[in-house]
């Protein structure tokens, strides 16, 4: 019995050594969720500043024509993570990677956020070209986005709104707290963007203008689109990466709790009849003693 009673002692220290770790990692992931909500907030309004600018320039100029490219080169940019603990979340979003390069005529280069992401990839065939880190921080999602939108340049040679066609697969956050992987279109832009100022364009009585060269403006306001594109995609997926997780880590703290709970019962029977099989030792040796004839 004492030994048993050891084994079960070890079992709850090891058990309530894990819930510590698992709400520690929750704690965590719900800490570093606040500052990447913050920053999808804050780039979705620089995002819509930066369409209304793309808008007011086409009111002033007139719809813009770009030229149509047969065969563009394909390119399938996935925010993964770089750490586990949040389920299925890389393996989803690899699947749903694989069959939207499957859609595409030859093989889409793949770029890639997160070494988990990076293997899930793997797994499904697409092996990617070049992994980056994922950010640490919020102040981190700029670097990422900029290393992205840097890395495509270099693909498209400068001229990545000809060249390339550009997809970024993502998960996001869907209603009631749940999450979906998604696929959203990057370049070559909509034509809606560029050529329709009737019906998606500048809404305002006022008259736009700007006052800087044309070109220049136009490359910056279509630069800034992209960027802010990357960035809120790295955003969002550090959002549900961690919703992820923080969800995972509830369950296993639930179900901690419920081993737990089961090692205490088995723990105090164990301990409740040795107790009893001591005070039947205590009892037994006491009538033998009371029985035994008195030394004359």
């Amino acid at each position: 019995m004492a030994q048993t009673l050891e084994a079960l002692s070890r079992r709850t220290e090891t058990l309530t050594s894990i819930r510590g770790i698992v709400h520690t990692m929750k704690t965590m992931s719900a800490i570093n969720a606040v500052p990447y909500e913050h920053a999808a907030r804050s780039i979705e309004s620089y995002h819509q500043t930066v369409l209304s600018g793309l808008r007011a320039f086409v009111a002033k100029t007139g719809p813009i024509s770009m030229p149509v490219v047969v065969q563009p080169e394909q390119i399938l940019v996935v925010f993964g993570s770089d750490h586990g603990l949040c389920g299925n979340y890389n393996e989803v979003l690899a699947e749903l990677a694989r069959s939207e390069s499957s859609k595409v005529d030859g093989r889409a280069r793949v770029l890639c956020v997160g070494a988990r992401m990076s293997d899930a990839l793997s797994d499904q065939g697409l092996g990617p070209e070049v992994t980056f880190l994922p950010p640490a921080s919020a102040d981190g999602i700029g670097r990422l986005a900029s290393d992205i939108v840097t890395r495509l340049d270099d693909i498209g040679a400068g001229d990545v709104h000809n060249r390339i066609a550009v997809n970024l697969a993502f998960t996001r956050r869907a209603g009631k707290g749940q999450h979906e992987p998604v696929v959203s279109p990057l370049l070559p832009l909509p034509l809606s963007l560029l050529s329709d100022p009737g019906r998606a364009g500048w809404q305002s009585r006022s008259l736009p203008d700007y006052t800087m060269p044309a070109m220049p403006l136009l490359a910056a306001l279509l630069r800034n689109h992209i960027f802010a594109s990357v960035f809120q995609a790295s955003a969002e997926a550090m959002v549900t990466e961690n919703a992820a997780r923080l969800a995972l880590m509830q369950q296993a703290e639930q179900a901690v709790d419920d081993r737990l709970e089961e090692v205490g019962g088995q723990f105090r029977r164990v301990r409740q009849d040795e107790i009893t099989n001591e005070l039947m030792d205590i009892i037994i040796g006491f009538g033998a003693l009371k029985k035994k004839p008195s030394a004359l």
